[in-house]
């Protein structure tokens, strides 16, 4: 028979004069052996069923854990810990990219930080590491806001006295823009007034002597004649052909200037066209030079007598006001039966033209914006302009923006290894700010190849909704929602049509 055991506690016998310490463990053990006792009084099944194992006792007492880790009022006291960003990275997976700063424009909402997210440029260069110019590239599938961000870029960027350069609009969808900002807009095509002059001398900066600049517009004006007659030719220049260039501009450019009237592209061509004068300007044997010029003649003869005629081959009837905050160039009119030969040799002459006020260096900070920029692609001497454009950003303050829709438009250059691909491909590399909307998926895979995006980058790109864009800034990544303001959505308005009352 089991008979149950019994246990019992009594207080132990304390000397009177004993220290504190003494007595602090005495009542210890006290409490201590009345625990023991109390628990063995239980039942053994009740004990393991339902109390705490007596072996396991707190790590810490109630009152906390002890010493400078305790946190008690507030302060926490840890043992420095040191690691690396990828390592922080890793460990804190939720933490938010900074941002660019509070300063430059504001485009609208960090979509990972809720902060504001603002851009410029002008402010990044010799700020931001790795951000070598302030040229910018926008792609993204039709309807998905990059025209909007564009348009509220340069909108904004006014504000900021910068001023607006579009040398090809070609849906005159900058014009409303332009109008709005008390701005210059120049519309050229079949019908209309307006006339441009690409062999008009822009004004001599200070500094420079007459001689230097004289042979400064002279390399300019034989640059835009070998850019047209490559664009018609769909070919390189013969070095014959080169020579007939050099020496026709040089026989117009006298006799215009004996006449006190600026040089035309209907003089050159002129020159072109007529053997006897061009063997005689040369001093070549007869009939040599002439003979070698006779494609050349045929290709600047559509600037004067074909489609483009009477646009480029008058005197200008605008003058470049450099106070105008926009100027745009209206080319809605040209390049709409599907052939764009007629609209790059427009814009080919727009950019000669323009760059007269662009070659000032006291012109101040300007963007420059090439809107559908896919169309002139195929064309590999206004891709040679704008190279020099892109490779001048810095020392000219310019800020090229181009607008594409897909970035496989760059592969449409030209085949691998060729002129025009490598020139295609120079663009973006030159350009430190490449933003990218949403794109179809079978364009996903060339879009990474180009820009070198992250699995989840690329993934983030097929998700994205209207208005929000992927950010590539110097190597940094952002994920920005553009904000617009009620003006801007009714300025910015390219599906007004879409959404027309058949009956209005």
């Amino acid at each position: 028979m089991h008979t149950p055991r019994r246990a019992s506690a009594s207080p132990l016998f304390t000397p009177h004069k004993a220290d504190r310490r003494t007595a602090r463990a005495t009542r210890d053990r006290l409490a201590a052996a009345r625990a023991q006792a109390q628990h063995a009084n239980r039942p053994a099944r009740r004990r393991a069923e339902h109390g705490p194992d007596p072996e396991l006792v707190p790590t810490y007492p109630a009152t906390g854990r002890p010493g400078p880790a305790s946190a008690r009022g507030g302060r926490l006291d840890l043992p420095e810990h040191r690691m690396t960003t990828a390592v922080a990275a890793g460990a804190y997976p939720f933490l938010a990219e900074g941002g660019l700063g509070a300063r430059g424009i504001y485009v609208g909402q960090d979509v990972h930080s809720e902060a504001a997210f603002c851009y410029d440029p002008f402010q990044l260069y010799g700020q931001l590491e790795g951000f070598t110019n302030p040229n910018a590239v926008i792609a993204g599938v039709i309807g998905m806001g990059k025209s909007a961000l564009a348009k509220s870029l340069a909108l904004r960027a006014v504000a900021f006295g910068y001023k607006i350069y579009v040398p090809c609009d070609p849906k005159a969808e900058w014009t409303v823009l332009s109008q709005a900002l008390g701005g210059q807009t120049i519309a050229l095509g079949p019908g209309l007034p307006g006339r441009l002059n690409p062999l008009d001398a822009p004004t001599k900066p200070a500094g420079i002597t007459a001689r230097d600049w004289s042979a400064e517009v002279r390399k300019r004006r034989l640059l835009l004649l070998g850019s047209l007659a490559r664009t018609v030719l769909a070919r390189d220049l013969l070095p014959m052909e080169h020579t007939a260039l050099d020496v026709a501009l040089d026989d117009a450019v006298t006799q215009a200037t004996a006449a006190h009237v600026p040089p035309l592209l209907g003089d050159v061509a002129a020159v072109l066209a007529s053997p006897a004068r061009l063997d005689a300007a040369s001093g070549e044997p007869a009939g040599r030079l002439g003979q070698a010029a006779e494609d050349l003649a045929h290709a600047l003869r559509r600037l004067v007598h074909g489609d483009l005629a009477g646009l480029f081959d008058a005197p200008s009837t605008v003058s470049f006001d450099p106070s105008a905050p926009m100027l745009t160039i209206d080319l809605s009119r040209l390049g709409s039966a599907g052939d764009d030969t007629g609209l790059v040799l427009a814009m080919t002459c727009a950019s000669a033209w323009m760059e007269a006020a662009l070659a000032d260096p006291a012109g101040g900070r300007r963007w420059v914006i090439y809107d559908e920029a896919w169309r002139v692609m195929r064309h590999l001497a206004l891709l040679e302009r704008m190279q020099s454009q892109w490779k001048l950003s810095r020392g000219l303050g310019i800020a090229n923006v181009m607008i594409i829709h897909r970035l496989s438009d760059l592969l449409s250059a030209g085949d691998a290894g060729s002129r025009g691909r490598a020139l295609a491909e120079g663009l973006l590399s030159d350009c430190s700010t490449r933003i990218i909307y949403r794109q179809e998926a079978d364009q996903l895979t060339a879009s990474g190849a180009l820009l070198g995006l992250t699995g989840v980058e690329t993934q983030a790109v097929s998700a994205l909704t209207k208005g929000r864009g992927l950010w590539k800034i110097a190597g940094r990544s952002f994920i920005s929602q553009h904000l617009l303001h009620p003006v801007e959505r009714d300025l910015f308005d390219t599906d007004s049509r879409m959404g027309m009352n058949p009956t209005e």
